[in-house]
């Protein structure tokens, strides 16, 4: 999937010609001179607008303001590979986001539908077992007991019994004392890295940005 995104100065318009590489929900009526490059760069690479192809107000559609306050322009785009347009959901401007640039924050919403092979699945559902726990001799002494003793019942194998039902029968009672005595790893949680010693820091700034103007 091909997704090219940022600030590229551009005024996309709403021209008929220019379907369907463009929507009809762009801020602008009329491309200007980098819109319309804009627009060729995509058809020629086989790319879609997808920042002007949604409906919403017009006050989250533009991405730049103007420092007067009286100019408004949607001059940063999404675009993806056609093949792939269906996986964006949505393009809008955030105007309440504190980026620290004289642009909106502009979200894009992405789905994409990813499979999973039969080995990768295999894979992700296998058990961890807390092997660290054989550093203690009482549990390492209690899982040995318990082992021998499940593998003491599989003496009496036939030379004429199935070989993979034999080595299904030994997998098991190796996982069920594993399980049972050693029982299973946890899961590491990752801490989010965005706490709030970084909410302070923005708080900071928004506060000293706000006794500058």
């Amino acid at each position: 999937m091909k997704i090219l995104l940022g600030d590229f100065n551009a005024k996309v318009g709403r021209e008929i010609i220019f379907k369907p590489t463009i929507g009809q929900e762009s801020l602008h009526q009329d491309s200007n001179d980098n819109g319309d490059r804009l627009v060729n760069f995509a058809t020629s690479k086989n790319l879609v607008v997808k920042s002007t192809m949604f409906p919403h107000r017009n006050i989250h559609k533009y991405t730049w303001t103007s420092h007067d306050g009286r100019t408004h322009n949607q001059i940063d785009h999404v675009l993806i590979a056609r093949r792939w347009h269906s996986s964006v959901l949505d393009v809008r401007s955030f105007r309440g986001a504190d980026c620290d640039t004289d642009h909106y924050l502009v979200i894009s919403k992405v789905r994409k539908r990813l499979a999973v092979g039969k080995q990768a699945a295999q894979r992700f559902d296998r058990q961890r077992f807390n092997l660290r726990k054989l550093n203690e001799p009482g549990v390492r002494k209690k899982y040995q007991i318990e082992i021998t003793n499940r593998f003491v019942a599989l003496e009496n194998f036939n030379d004429d019994e199935d070989v993979n039902r034999a080595c299904k029968n030994i997998k098991q009672n190796i996982q069920t004392s594993a399980k049972k005595n050693l029982g299973l790893q946890e899961m590491k949680q990752n801490k989010p890295w965005f706490d709030e010693e970084c909410l302070g820091f923005l708080d900071q700034r928004k506060r000293a940005k706000m006794q500058s103007i």
